[in-house]
């Protein structure tokens, strides 16, 4: 059997505060909404977020390493290290999507106990599903979006406006149409930690054959696609907190955050850029929690 240092490695623990990054927005912008929102509903959102993200770590690692793509030039990936053999991750895998959809089936049924069921809570399970689907299709099966350069799209699509909006339903029961600025804010911070990963991996990814979408349009244009996604997303972000309390703040992490941009676009080495995913995480992190903060304290 696989060691627990082994699982934690494959469940790459440093991811998850991005991935919960769309759970403290969308219960944020809900709690602002229904200040009478359950938190134990939101409680049960993060559970499942944070199950997803480790259910799309595992499936990466084994997508990966059955295509091919990660072998001995991947000591930091589980199965390309031998320390977890396909078998036992296939089993993981199943076991994970049993949890995250009996829990998202749990918190739809918390949500709506007193209202009733509806279309709607169906439409969530059915997201959640999908979910699910999304996170083995990244690298896995022969059609794997990550390997077609869709792997952005999706991400903005689950956790910008899935992710925000689905948790911030789930509390209030409504969407307001404003809500989709600080869900670009959330999906658009991911898509660009996922561009820096795939901007440091642009070689390993291009020689595999794995059509990431920086492989497709060159690390330069990369660069460029870079800055315009941090700006697009800042620019979301504030002009949605117009009104909020601590604008200030907010704008001083957007301002802290443009260093990154600035690194990225002077940046000859890739490996280089490894650092920097962290922080952009943290940055989309820290601003989640401040607006959870605003709006419920």
């Amino acid at each position: 059997m696989a060691r627990i240092q082994a699982w934690i490695k494959a469940a790459r623990p440093r991811t998850l505060p991005l991935a919960t990054t769309c759970v403290l927005i969308g219960g944020a912008v809900g709690f602002q909404a229904n200040p009478e929102a359950s938190w134990l509903v939101l409680g049960l959102a993060f559970f499942v977020v944070v199950k997803l993200q480790t259910l799309a770590n595992f499936a990466n690692d084994y997508g990966d390493f059955m295509k091919g793509t990660d072998g001995d030039n991947r000591p930091d990936r589980a199965l390309a290290s031998g320390e977890i053999t396909p078998a036992e991750m296939r089993a993981k895998l199943i076991f994970n999507s049993v949890v995250i959809f009996v829990a998202g089936c749990a918190t739809v049924f918390v949500s709506f106990r007193e209202v009733g069921v509806d279309l709607s809570s169906v439409g969530l399970v059915i997201l959640g599903v999908a979910a699910i689907a999304a996170a083995f299709k990244y690298t896995m099966g022969k059609s794997a979006y990550g390997y077609r350069g869709l792997g952005d799209l999706f991400v903005l699509l689950f956790f910008g406006y899935v992710g925000v909006l689905g948790v911030a339903f789930l509390l209030s029961h409504e969407v307001q149409t404003s809500w989709l600025l600080p869900a670009t804010f959330s999906g658009l911070m991911a898509v660009a930690v996922l561009n820096l990963n795939n901007m440091r991996d642009h070689d390993g990814d291009k020689a595999a054959g794995k059509n990431t979408l920086v492989v497709k349009m060159g690390p330069d244009n990369a660069k460029k696609y870079h800055a315009t996604v941090l700006v697009i997303a800042w620019g979301c972000m504030l002009w949605f907190l117009q009104d909020w309390k601590g604008l200030m703040w907010y704008a001083l992490i957007a301002l802290v955050c443009m260093k990154n941009l600035v690194f990225v676009w002077n940046n000859k080495e890739a490996k280089n850029l490894d650092p920097e995913l962290k922080k952009v995480a943290l940055f989309a992190f820290v601003t989640g929690m401040f607006m959870l903060m605003t709006a419920t304290l």
